[in-house]
Protein backbone atom coordinates (compact mmCIF):
# COMPACT_ATOMS: atom_id res chain seq x y z
CA UNK A 1 0.00 0.00 0.00
CA UNK A 2 2.94 2.31 0.59
CA UNK A 3 3.85 2.30 -3.28
CA UNK A 4 1.85 5.32 -5.08
CA UNK A 5 0.87 3.30 -8.56
CA UNK A 6 2.41 6.47 -10.80
CA UNK A 7 2.07 5.61 -14.11
CA UNK A 8 3.52 7.04 -17.62
CA UNK A 9 1.20 9.83 -18.94
CA UNK A 10 1.40 11.91 -21.91
CA UNK A 11 3.06 11.54 -25.62
CA UNK A 12 5.07 13.60 -27.99
CA UNK A 13 4.05 16.99 -28.91
CA UNK A 14 4.01 15.85 -32.14
CA UNK A 15 1.33 13.43 -31.74
CA UNK A 16 -0.89 15.90 -30.83
CA UNK A 17 -0.98 18.57 -32.95
CA UNK A 18 0.12 19.28 -36.49
CA UNK A 19 3.63 20.98 -36.82
CA UNK A 20 1.60 24.47 -38.12
CA UNK A 21 -0.15 24.36 -34.84
CA UNK A 22 2.46 23.86 -32.80
CA UNK A 23 3.75 27.53 -34.30
CA UNK A 24 0.58 28.83 -34.66
CA UNK A 25 0.29 28.14 -30.71
CA UNK A 26 4.02 28.87 -29.76
CA UNK A 27 4.15 32.46 -31.81
CA UNK A 28 0.84 33.40 -29.96
CA UNK A 29 2.22 32.54 -26.07
CA UNK A 30 5.59 34.28 -27.06
CA UNK A 31 3.95 37.80 -27.90
CA UNK A 32 2.89 36.82 -24.24
CA UNK A 33 5.69 35.91 -23.28
CA UNK A 34 8.01 38.87 -24.68
CA UNK A 35 5.23 41.63 -22.98
CA UNK A 36 5.55 40.01 -19.72
CA UNK A 37 9.69 40.10 -19.91
CA UNK A 38 9.30 43.69 -21.26
CA UNK A 39 6.88 44.48 -18.08
CA UNK A 40 9.04 42.84 -15.73
CA UNK A 41 12.28 44.81 -16.85
CA UNK A 42 10.31 48.24 -16.34
CA UNK A 43 9.10 47.55 -12.66
CA UNK A 44 12.66 46.45 -11.90
CA UNK A 45 14.12 49.77 -12.86
CA UNK A 46 12.46 51.36 -9.95
CA UNK A 47 12.12 55.33 -10.09
CA UNK A 48 15.10 54.66 -13.12
CA UNK A 49 19.02 55.22 -13.42
CA UNK A 50 19.21 58.66 -11.65
CA UNK A 51 17.84 57.14 -8.33
CA UNK A 52 20.00 54.28 -9.05
CA UNK A 53 23.04 57.06 -8.81
CA UNK A 54 22.10 58.34 -6.14
CA UNK A 55 21.93 55.20 -3.96
CA UNK A 56 24.98 54.27 -5.05
CA UNK A 57 26.93 57.72 -4.32
CA UNK A 58 25.54 57.30 -0.64
CA UNK A 59 27.81 53.86 -0.68
CA UNK A 60 25.08 51.61 -0.22
CA UNK A 61 23.69 48.91 -2.51
CA UNK A 62 20.34 49.17 -4.40
CA UNK A 63 17.58 47.08 -2.70
CA UNK A 64 17.38 44.44 -5.90
CA UNK A 65 21.47 43.98 -5.69
CA UNK A 66 21.02 43.31 -2.09
CA UNK A 67 18.77 40.25 -2.56
CA UNK A 68 21.12 38.90 -5.19
CA UNK A 69 23.76 38.89 -2.87
CA UNK A 70 21.38 37.69 0.14
CA UNK A 71 20.39 34.38 -2.26
CA UNK A 72 22.47 31.40 -2.40
CA UNK A 73 24.35 31.92 -5.75
CA UNK A 74 22.52 29.99 -9.09
CA UNK A 75 19.73 30.27 -7.95
CA UNK A 76 16.71 32.62 -8.60
CA UNK A 77 14.61 35.00 -6.72
CA UNK A 78 10.91 34.33 -7.27
CA UNK A 79 9.31 37.82 -6.58
CA UNK A 80 5.38 38.19 -5.88
CA UNK A 81 3.76 40.87 -6.37
CA UNK A 82 5.46 42.72 -8.49
CA UNK A 83 2.82 44.53 -10.70
CA UNK A 84 1.22 45.80 -7.32
CA UNK A 85 0.10 48.94 -8.26
CA UNK A 86 0.99 48.70 -12.17
CA UNK A 87 -0.68 51.83 -14.11
CA UNK A 88 -1.95 53.49 -11.16
CA UNK A 89 -0.77 57.42 -10.85
CA UNK A 90 -0.73 58.80 -7.60
CA UNK A 91 -0.40 62.83 -6.38
CA UNK A 92 2.38 64.58 -8.27
CA UNK A 93 1.43 62.61 -10.93
CA UNK A 94 4.09 59.58 -9.44
CA UNK A 95 3.74 55.88 -9.84
CA UNK A 96 4.77 53.14 -7.50
CA UNK A 97 6.39 50.54 -9.24
CA UNK A 98 5.80 47.05 -7.37
CA UNK A 99 4.18 49.00 -4.57
CA UNK A 100 7.21 50.28 -3.61
CA UNK A 101 8.72 46.89 -2.04
CA UNK A 102 10.22 43.97 -3.79
CA UNK A 103 8.74 40.64 -1.80
CA UNK A 104 9.52 37.26 -2.58
CA UNK A 105 11.27 33.79 -1.96
CA UNK A 106 14.77 32.74 -2.38
CA UNK A 107 17.13 29.91 -1.28
CA UNK A 108 19.44 30.51 1.91
CA UNK A 109 21.94 27.82 2.74
CA UNK A 110 19.54 24.93 1.06
CA UNK A 111 16.50 26.62 2.92
CA UNK A 112 13.78 28.94 1.37
CA UNK A 113 13.38 32.16 2.71
CA UNK A 114 10.22 34.94 2.23
CA UNK A 115 12.29 38.19 1.98
CA UNK A 116 10.36 42.14 2.53
CA UNK A 117 12.53 44.43 1.44
CA UNK A 118 11.97 47.87 0.71
CA UNK A 119 13.00 49.70 -2.81
CA UNK A 120 14.89 52.58 -1.99
CA UNK A 121 15.23 53.45 -5.59
CA UNK A 122 11.38 54.37 -5.21
CA UNK A 123 10.96 57.40 -2.78
CA UNK A 124 13.65 56.48 -0.59
CA UNK A 125 11.33 52.99 0.22
CA UNK A 126 8.12 54.62 0.89
CA UNK A 127 4.85 53.19 1.47
CA UNK A 128 2.38 53.48 -0.79
CA UNK A 129 -1.73 52.49 -1.14
CA UNK A 130 -1.26 48.56 -1.21
CA UNK A 131 2.54 48.54 0.14
CA UNK A 132 1.18 47.26 3.55
CA UNK A 133 -0.77 44.97 1.92
CA UNK A 134 1.62 43.62 -0.49
CA UNK A 135 4.00 43.11 2.77
CA UNK A 136 0.95 41.35 4.73
CA UNK A 137 0.40 38.98 1.87
CA UNK A 138 4.14 37.98 1.99
CA UNK A 139 4.15 37.48 5.87
CA UNK A 140 1.08 35.40 5.88
CA UNK A 141 2.74 33.13 3.31
CA UNK A 142 5.45 32.52 5.50
CA UNK A 143 3.02 32.11 8.51
CA UNK A 144 1.11 28.98 6.87
CA UNK A 145 3.91 27.68 5.56
CA UNK A 146 6.63 28.06 8.53
CA UNK A 147 9.40 29.35 6.57
CA UNK A 148 11.73 32.19 8.13
CA UNK A 149 11.39 36.05 6.94
CA UNK A 150 13.87 38.12 6.05
CA UNK A 151 13.66 41.99 6.34
CA UNK A 152 15.35 44.82 4.24
CA UNK A 153 14.82 47.82 5.61
CA UNK A 154 14.81 51.02 4.02
CA UNK A 155 11.83 53.16 4.77
CA UNK A 156 11.39 56.34 5.06
CA UNK A 157 7.54 56.22 6.12
CA UNK A 158 4.10 56.45 4.64
CA UNK A 159 4.04 58.50 1.47
CA UNK A 160 2.35 61.06 3.29
CA UNK A 161 0.07 62.42 0.38
CA UNK A 162 -1.58 58.98 -0.33
CA UNK A 163 -1.83 58.43 3.62
CA UNK A 164 -5.30 58.09 4.07
CA UNK A 165 -5.11 54.82 1.37
CA UNK A 166 -2.29 52.91 3.53
CA UNK A 167 -2.59 54.28 6.83
CA UNK A 168 -5.80 53.33 8.15
CA UNK A 169 -8.19 50.28 8.12
CA UNK A 170 -8.00 46.73 8.37
CA UNK A 171 -5.21 46.18 6.25
CA UNK A 172 -4.08 49.43 6.80
CA UNK A 173 0.09 50.04 7.56
CA UNK A 174 -0.28 48.83 11.24
CA UNK A 175 -1.14 45.59 10.48
CA UNK A 176 2.54 44.52 9.50
CA UNK A 177 3.14 44.96 12.70
CA UNK A 178 -0.07 42.30 13.91
CA UNK A 179 2.04 39.91 12.02
CA UNK A 180 5.18 41.15 13.07
CA UNK A 181 3.75 39.49 16.45
CA UNK A 182 1.63 36.57 15.00
CA UNK A 183 5.29 34.95 13.30
CA UNK A 184 7.13 35.38 16.46
CA UNK A 185 4.18 33.97 18.47
CA UNK A 186 4.34 30.78 16.13
CA UNK A 187 8.29 30.79 16.30
CA UNK A 188 8.83 31.12 13.38
CA UNK A 189 12.06 33.42 12.26
CA UNK A 190 12.31 36.99 11.56
CA UNK A 191 15.63 38.74 10.52
CA UNK A 192 16.29 42.19 9.95
CA UNK A 193 18.45 44.48 8.79
CA UNK A 194 18.80 48.31 8.50
CA UNK A 195 20.32 49.28 6.11
CA UNK A 196 19.61 53.10 6.37
CA UNK A 197 16.41 55.27 6.70
CA UNK A 198 13.81 53.62 9.37
CA UNK A 199 11.56 56.32 10.21
CA UNK A 200 8.08 55.74 11.96
CA UNK A 201 6.08 52.47 10.68
CA UNK A 202 9.56 51.35 9.18
CA UNK A 203 10.35 51.46 12.45
CA UNK A 204 8.62 49.78 13.97
CA UNK A 205 8.93 46.94 11.61
CA UNK A 206 12.21 45.46 12.86
CA UNK A 207 11.91 45.90 16.00
CA UNK A 208 9.48 42.23 16.37
CA UNK A 209 11.94 40.49 14.93
CA UNK A 210 14.44 38.17 16.76
CA UNK A 211 17.76 39.51 15.23
CA UNK A 212 17.70 43.31 14.13
CA UNK A 213 21.41 44.11 12.43
CA UNK A 214 22.30 48.03 11.38
CA UNK A 215 24.61 49.42 8.98
CA UNK A 216 26.99 52.18 10.36
CA UNK A 217 24.83 54.68 8.40
CA UNK A 218 21.53 53.40 9.52
CA UNK A 219 18.98 54.79 11.73
CA UNK A 220 15.61 54.21 13.27
CA UNK A 221 13.32 56.90 15.03
CA UNK A 222 10.16 57.20 15.84
CA UNK A 223 10.14 60.64 14.48
CA UNK A 224 13.04 62.35 12.13
CA UNK A 225 14.57 65.40 12.39
CA UNK A 226 12.53 67.49 10.40
CA UNK A 227 9.53 66.46 12.21
CA UNK A 228 11.02 66.81 15.63
CA UNK A 229 11.91 70.59 14.92
CA UNK A 230 8.63 71.48 13.55
CA UNK A 231 7.13 69.89 17.24
CA UNK A 232 9.26 70.99 19.66
CA UNK A 233 11.62 72.96 17.93
CA UNK A 234 14.68 70.70 18.72
CA UNK A 235 17.63 71.15 16.35
CA UNK A 236 18.59 67.23 15.56
CA UNK A 237 18.96 64.70 12.95
CA UNK A 238 17.65 61.62 12.30
CA UNK A 239 20.83 59.96 12.14
CA UNK A 240 22.00 61.57 15.86
CA UNK A 241 19.13 60.12 17.59
CA UNK A 242 18.49 56.55 15.96
CA UNK A 243 22.04 55.56 15.11
CA UNK A 244 23.41 52.19 15.29
CA UNK A 245 25.10 53.07 18.72
CA UNK A 246 21.81 54.51 20.32
CA UNK A 247 19.89 51.29 19.64
CA UNK A 248 22.68 48.95 20.12
CA UNK A 249 24.43 50.15 22.92
CA UNK A 250 21.78 52.10 24.80
CA UNK A 251 17.88 51.55 24.39
CA UNK A 252 18.55 47.63 23.01
CA UNK A 253 16.44 48.20 20.11
CA UNK A 254 19.46 46.21 17.65
CA UNK A 255 21.71 43.65 18.69
CA UNK A 256 24.17 44.23 16.41
CA UNK A 257 26.40 47.01 14.33
CA UNK A 258 27.83 46.32 11.40
CA UNK A 259 30.53 48.18 8.55
CA UNK A 260 28.15 48.27 5.77
CA UNK A 261 25.06 46.44 3.09
CA UNK A 262 27.56 43.45 2.36
CA UNK A 263 28.88 42.89 6.22
CA UNK A 264 24.95 42.80 7.33
CA UNK A 265 23.78 40.14 4.08
CA UNK A 266 26.87 38.27 5.31
CA UNK A 267 25.36 38.33 8.60
CA UNK A 268 21.73 37.40 7.74
CA UNK A 269 23.01 34.54 5.96
CA UNK A 270 25.12 33.11 8.78
CA UNK A 271 22.21 32.99 10.44
CA UNK A 272 19.68 31.30 8.17
CA UNK A 273 22.31 28.71 8.28
CA UNK A 274 22.24 28.34 12.15
CA UNK A 275 18.22 27.68 11.77
CA UNK A 276 17.37 24.00 11.33
CA UNK A 277 18.10 22.35 8.28
CA UNK A 278 15.21 21.53 5.72
CA UNK A 279 12.51 18.61 6.02
CA UNK A 280 12.81 18.07 2.14
CA UNK A 281 14.85 14.90 1.30
CA UNK A 282 13.21 13.83 4.61
CA UNK A 283 10.24 13.29 3.11
CA UNK A 284 11.56 12.96 -0.49
CA UNK A 285 11.71 9.36 0.78
CA UNK A 286 14.93 8.08 -1.00
CA UNK A 287 12.49 9.33 -4.24
CA UNK A 288 15.06 11.09 -6.63
CA UNK A 289 14.22 14.20 -8.06
CA UNK A 290 13.37 13.32 -12.34
CA UNK A 291 12.43 15.82 -14.60
CA UNK A 292 9.37 15.46 -16.54
CA UNK A 293 9.95 12.75 -19.14
CA UNK A 294 8.52 15.32 -21.60
CA UNK A 295 9.80 19.31 -22.57
CA UNK A 296 8.38 21.60 -20.05
CA UNK A 297 8.62 24.24 -22.67
CA UNK A 298 6.17 21.94 -24.52
CA UNK A 299 3.63 23.87 -22.61
CA UNK A 300 3.89 27.17 -25.05
CA UNK A 301 3.33 24.77 -28.57
CA UNK A 302 0.78 22.51 -26.95
CA UNK A 303 -1.63 24.74 -24.69
CA UNK A 304 -3.08 27.75 -26.97
CA UNK A 305 -3.92 30.96 -25.85
CA UNK A 306 -7.26 31.47 -26.95
CA UNK A 307 -9.84 30.06 -24.49
CA UNK A 308 -12.18 29.32 -26.67
CA UNK A 309 -9.66 26.10 -28.21
CA UNK A 310 -9.44 23.07 -26.40
CA UNK A 311 -6.35 21.27 -25.36
CA UNK A 312 -5.88 17.69 -23.60
CA UNK A 313 -4.81 18.82 -19.83
CA UNK A 314 -3.50 15.39 -18.97
CA UNK A 315 -0.42 17.04 -21.72
CA UNK A 316 0.08 19.84 -19.33
CA UNK A 317 0.30 17.43 -16.23
CA UNK A 318 2.92 15.24 -18.64
CA UNK A 319 5.27 18.23 -18.23
CA UNK A 320 4.71 19.04 -14.88
CA UNK A 321 5.66 15.92 -12.75
CA UNK A 322 8.78 13.84 -12.18
CA UNK A 323 9.34 11.75 -15.12
CA UNK A 324 6.26 12.59 -16.30
CA UNK A 325 4.38 9.90 -14.15
CA UNK A 326 0.37 10.49 -12.28
CA UNK A 327 -1.69 8.12 -10.21
CA UNK A 328 -4.98 9.83 -11.26
CA UNK A 329 -8.16 8.94 -8.76
CA UNK A 330 -11.64 8.27 -9.94
CA UNK A 331 -10.52 8.36 -13.31
CA UNK A 332 -14.21 7.28 -14.75
CA UNK A 333 -16.36 9.82 -12.12
CA UNK A 334 -16.66 13.48 -13.15
CA UNK A 335 -14.21 13.55 -16.00
CA UNK A 336 -14.49 17.22 -16.69
CA UNK A 337 -11.85 17.55 -13.55
CA UNK A 338 -8.78 15.26 -12.90
CA UNK A 339 -7.99 14.44 -9.61
CA UNK A 340 -4.69 12.57 -8.69
CA UNK A 341 -0.60 13.06 -7.11
CA UNK A 342 2.23 13.57 -8.77
CA UNK A 343 5.65 14.47 -7.94
CA UNK A 344 7.55 17.49 -7.81
CA UNK A 345 11.21 17.63 -7.27
CA UNK A 346 10.64 14.06 -5.42
CA UNK A 347 8.04 15.57 -3.24
CA UNK A 348 4.09 14.12 -3.51
CA UNK A 349 1.65 16.63 -4.41
CA UNK A 350 -2.29 16.66 -5.17
CA UNK A 351 -3.39 18.31 -8.83
CA UNK A 352 -6.53 19.22 -9.83
CA UNK A 353 -7.02 20.80 -12.99
CA UNK A 354 -10.39 21.09 -15.62
CA UNK A 355 -10.52 19.28 -18.70
CA UNK A 356 -11.12 20.97 -21.65
CA UNK A 357 -13.36 19.54 -24.64
CA UNK A 358 -15.99 17.33 -24.82
CA UNK A 359 -16.36 15.17 -21.55
CA UNK A 360 -18.46 12.00 -20.96
CA UNK A 361 -20.81 13.27 -17.80
CA UNK A 362 -21.22 10.35 -15.18
CA UNK A 363 -23.83 11.57 -13.72
CA UNK A 364 -25.71 11.70 -16.98
CA UNK A 365 -25.51 8.24 -18.29
CA UNK A 366 -22.06 9.67 -20.11
CA UNK A 367 -24.00 12.32 -22.55
CA UNK A 368 -21.12 14.21 -23.86
CA UNK A 369 -20.88 18.01 -22.68
CA UNK A 370 -18.42 20.34 -22.93
CA UNK A 371 -15.63 20.48 -20.30
CA UNK A 372 -14.43 23.53 -18.57
CA UNK A 373 -17.47 23.28 -16.87
CA UNK A 374 -18.20 21.60 -12.91
CA UNK A 375 -21.13 19.33 -13.23
CA UNK A 376 -22.24 17.05 -10.26
CA UNK A 377 -19.95 14.48 -9.84
CA UNK A 378 -16.88 16.68 -10.89
CA UNK A 379 -17.52 18.64 -7.85
CA UNK A 380 -18.40 16.08 -5.92
CA UNK A 381 -15.14 14.49 -6.68
CA UNK A 382 -12.99 17.42 -5.79
CA UNK A 383 -15.00 17.45 -2.57
CA UNK A 384 -13.47 13.88 -1.59
CA UNK A 385 -9.76 14.59 -3.27
CA UNK A 386 -9.52 17.50 -1.37
CA UNK A 387 -10.54 16.25 2.04
CA UNK A 388 -8.19 13.34 1.08
CA UNK A 389 -5.19 15.47 0.89
CA UNK A 390 -5.74 17.31 3.71
CA UNK A 391 -6.34 14.40 5.92
CA UNK A 392 -3.11 12.82 4.42
CA UNK A 393 -1.43 15.96 4.27
CA UNK A 394 -0.21 16.44 0.62
CA UNK A 395 -0.07 19.92 -0.48
CA UNK A 396 -2.63 20.53 -3.75
CA UNK A 397 -2.48 22.83 -6.72
CA UNK A 398 -5.54 23.58 -8.06
CA UNK A 399 -5.12 24.33 -12.35
CA UNK A 400 -8.24 26.52 -13.13
CA UNK A 401 -9.06 26.67 -16.82
CA UNK A 402 -12.92 27.15 -15.89
CA UNK A 403 -16.44 28.63 -17.27
CA UNK A 404 -18.17 28.54 -14.41
CA UNK A 405 -20.47 25.70 -12.88
CA UNK A 406 -23.43 23.71 -15.23
CA UNK A 407 -26.80 25.61 -15.22
CA UNK A 408 -30.35 25.08 -15.93
CA UNK A 409 -32.92 22.98 -15.04
CA UNK A 410 -31.28 19.26 -14.58
CA UNK A 411 -28.26 21.37 -12.73
CA UNK A 412 -30.68 23.01 -10.34
CA UNK A 413 -32.21 19.17 -9.76
CA UNK A 414 -28.81 17.59 -9.25
CA UNK A 415 -28.12 20.22 -6.50
CA UNK A 416 -25.41 21.55 -7.54
CA UNK A 417 -25.57 24.74 -5.05
CA UNK A 418 -25.43 22.20 -2.67
CA UNK A 419 -22.65 20.32 -4.37
CA UNK A 420 -21.05 23.82 -4.78
CA UNK A 421 -21.50 24.84 -1.26
CA UNK A 422 -19.84 21.10 -0.20
CA UNK A 423 -16.82 21.66 -2.18
CA UNK A 424 -16.36 25.53 -0.72
CA UNK A 425 -16.89 24.37 2.82
CA UNK A 426 -14.22 21.98 2.16
CA UNK A 427 -11.83 24.17 0.87
CA UNK A 428 -12.25 26.78 3.37
CA UNK A 429 -11.41 24.16 6.18
CA UNK A 430 -8.47 22.68 4.83
CA UNK A 431 -5.34 23.43 6.72
CA UNK A 432 -3.09 21.99 4.25
CA UNK A 433 -1.25 24.11 1.94
CA UNK A 434 -3.12 24.86 -1.33
CA UNK A 435 -1.80 26.67 -4.43
CA UNK A 436 -3.39 28.02 -7.42
CA UNK A 437 -2.57 28.25 -11.22
CA UNK A 438 -4.96 30.43 -13.60
CA UNK A 439 -3.94 29.39 -16.74
CA UNK A 440 -6.52 30.60 -19.16
CA UNK A 441 -9.93 31.56 -18.16
CA UNK A 442 -11.80 31.80 -14.58
CA UNK A 443 -14.62 32.41 -14.29
CA UNK A 444 -17.97 32.73 -12.63
CA UNK A 445 -18.20 30.59 -9.10
CA UNK A 446 -16.03 27.70 -10.37
CA UNK A 447 -13.05 30.45 -9.79
CA UNK A 448 -14.07 30.52 -6.21
CA UNK A 449 -14.81 26.80 -5.96
CA UNK A 450 -11.52 26.04 -7.13
CA UNK A 451 -9.93 27.69 -4.50
CA UNK A 452 -9.74 31.09 -6.12
CA UNK A 453 -7.92 34.24 -4.43
CA UNK A 454 -11.32 34.70 -2.25
CA UNK A 455 -10.77 31.61 -0.67
CA UNK A 456 -7.42 32.11 0.85
CA UNK A 457 -4.98 29.88 -1.23
CA UNK A 458 -1.25 30.22 0.17
CA UNK A 459 -0.50 31.89 -3.31
CA UNK A 460 -2.08 32.84 -6.53
CA UNK A 461 -0.38 32.45 -9.89
CA UNK A 462 -1.43 33.51 -13.56
CA UNK A 463 0.18 32.72 -16.69
CA UNK A 464 -0.24 35.41 -19.28
CA UNK A 465 -2.65 33.86 -21.11
CA UNK A 466 -5.38 34.37 -17.46
CA UNK A 467 -7.99 36.19 -17.65
CA UNK A 468 -10.76 35.99 -14.11
CA UNK A 469 -14.40 37.26 -14.38
CA UNK A 470 -17.55 36.64 -14.12
CA UNK A 471 -18.35 36.12 -17.10
CA UNK A 472 -16.60 37.36 -20.45
CA UNK A 473 -17.34 40.70 -21.89
CA UNK A 474 -19.53 39.99 -25.31
CA UNK A 475 -21.50 37.29 -22.93
CA UNK A 476 -21.95 40.47 -20.31
CA UNK A 477 -22.59 42.76 -23.31
CA UNK A 478 -25.74 40.37 -24.57
CA UNK A 479 -27.01 39.65 -20.88
CA UNK A 480 -27.09 43.82 -20.44
CA UNK A 481 -29.04 44.14 -23.65
CA UNK A 482 -30.91 40.87 -24.15
CA UNK A 483 -34.09 42.78 -24.17
CA UNK A 484 -33.14 44.21 -27.71
CA UNK A 485 -31.58 41.21 -28.76
CA UNK A 486 -33.53 38.18 -30.93
CA UNK A 487 -33.23 34.54 -29.94
CA UNK A 488 -29.37 34.29 -32.22
CA UNK A 489 -28.50 37.39 -29.91
CA UNK A 490 -28.65 39.71 -32.90
CA UNK A 491 -30.22 43.49 -32.44
CA UNK A 492 -33.80 43.48 -33.25
CA UNK A 493 -34.29 47.10 -33.93
CA UNK A 494 -34.35 48.33 -37.97
CA UNK A 495 -34.05 51.94 -36.26
CA UNK A 496 -30.63 52.93 -37.65
CA UNK A 497 -29.88 55.74 -35.09
CA UNK A 498 -30.87 52.79 -31.99
CA UNK A 499 -28.85 50.30 -33.89
CA UNK A 500 -25.79 52.45 -33.81
CA UNK A 501 -26.60 53.30 -30.08
CA UNK A 502 -27.52 49.78 -28.90
CA UNK A 503 -24.17 48.41 -31.07
CA UNK A 504 -21.51 51.80 -29.01
CA UNK A 505 -23.45 50.49 -25.92
CA UNK A 506 -22.37 46.47 -26.71
CA UNK A 507 -19.15 47.75 -27.72
CA UNK A 508 -18.06 49.95 -24.72
CA UNK A 509 -19.32 47.21 -21.93
CA UNK A 510 -17.04 44.23 -24.27
CA UNK A 511 -14.24 46.85 -23.94
CA UNK A 512 -14.49 47.69 -20.56
CA UNK A 513 -14.85 43.97 -18.73
CA UNK A 514 -11.69 42.55 -21.33
CA UNK A 515 -9.59 45.07 -20.23
CA UNK A 516 -10.80 44.18 -16.52
CA UNK A 517 -9.73 40.84 -17.52
CA UNK A 518 -6.51 41.74 -18.00
CA UNK A 519 -4.00 39.58 -16.26
CA UNK A 520 -1.76 42.98 -15.02
CA UNK A 521 -4.99 45.25 -14.39
CA UNK A 522 -5.54 42.14 -11.63
CA UNK A 523 -1.92 41.91 -10.13
CA UNK A 524 -2.00 45.49 -9.86
CA UNK A 525 -5.29 45.34 -8.26
CA UNK A 526 -3.62 41.93 -5.83
CA UNK A 527 -6.58 39.93 -7.48
CA UNK A 528 -3.65 37.26 -7.75
CA UNK A 529 -0.10 37.08 -6.59
CA UNK A 530 1.98 37.04 -9.67
CA UNK A 531 2.42 36.66 -13.63
CA UNK A 532 4.06 34.21 -15.25
CA UNK A 533 5.00 32.73 -18.40
CA UNK A 534 3.31 28.87 -18.60
CA UNK A 535 6.73 27.36 -18.98
CA UNK A 536 8.56 28.70 -15.97
CA UNK A 537 5.03 26.67 -14.30
CA UNK A 538 7.08 24.09 -13.03
CA UNK A 539 9.78 25.60 -11.57
CA UNK A 540 7.58 27.82 -9.47
CA UNK A 541 5.39 25.29 -8.51
CA UNK A 542 8.39 23.14 -7.50
CA UNK A 543 9.50 25.80 -4.80
CA UNK A 544 5.72 25.82 -3.12
CA UNK A 545 5.53 22.55 -3.13
CA UNK A 546 9.61 22.67 -1.67
CA UNK A 547 8.24 25.21 0.98
CA UNK A 548 5.42 23.06 1.80
CA UNK A 549 7.27 20.16 3.06
CA UNK A 550 10.48 22.22 4.83
CA UNK A 551 9.58 22.79 8.14
CA UNK A 552 8.85 19.62 10.37
CA UNK A 553 5.92 19.04 12.43
CA UNK A 554 4.18 21.84 12.36
CA UNK A 555 1.13 20.08 9.81
CA UNK A 556 -0.03 16.67 9.58
CA UNK A 557 2.09 14.81 6.66
CA UNK A 558 1.29 10.96 6.43
CA UNK A 559 3.44 8.01 5.40
CA UNK A 560 1.64 6.72 2.51
CA UNK A 561 0.50 3.50 4.05
CA UNK A 562 -2.04 5.64 6.07
CA UNK A 563 -3.12 7.40 2.99
CA UNK A 564 -7.02 7.88 3.09
CA UNK A 565 -6.51 8.10 -1.08
CA UNK A 566 -5.65 4.37 -1.05
CA UNK A 567 -8.64 3.83 0.40
CA UNK A 568 -10.62 5.70 -1.84
CA UNK A 569 -8.60 3.54 -4.49
CA UNK A 570 -9.50 0.29 -3.40
CA UNK A 571 -13.17 0.68 -2.92
CA UNK A 572 -13.68 2.54 -6.41
CA UNK A 573 -12.10 -0.77 -8.14
CA UNK A 574 -14.31 -2.89 -6.55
Amino acid sequence: MAHIPLIRIGSSKNTLLHRDKLIQYKNSNDVLDKNLLKKQVHVKQGWGKKYHDRIVQKNKLTTRTRIDLLKDEDTEFYEIGMFVNDGIVFQGNLRSPAAGVITGMLHIHGRWCIVIANDNTVASGSWWPNTPEKIIRAQTIALRLHVPVIYLVDCSGLFLPEQARSFPGARGAGHIFKKNSELSAYGIPQIAGVFGDCIAGGGYMPIISDKVYMTENAYMVIAGGALIKGAKGQEVTSHSIGNSSVHVEISGCADECVSDDEALLLAIRKDIHALPTSAISYYQNKQTPMVPHYDVNDLAEIVPSDPRIAYDAMQLLARLCDDSLFWEILPEKGQEVICGVGRLNGLPVGMIINRQGLICDSARQNKKCPGGILYRDGIAKMSLFSRACNSDGLPIIWFQDIAGFDIGPEAERQGLLGYGSNLIYTNSMNDTPMFTVLLRKASGAGYYAMEGMPYDPVIQLSTTMARQSVMDGRTLAIATYRTKLDEQFRIKTTDPKERAIIEKGMKKIEEQIDADMDPYAAASRMDTDEIISICSLRSWLTVFVEMSYQSIGHRRIKNPRIWSLHDIAALWKN
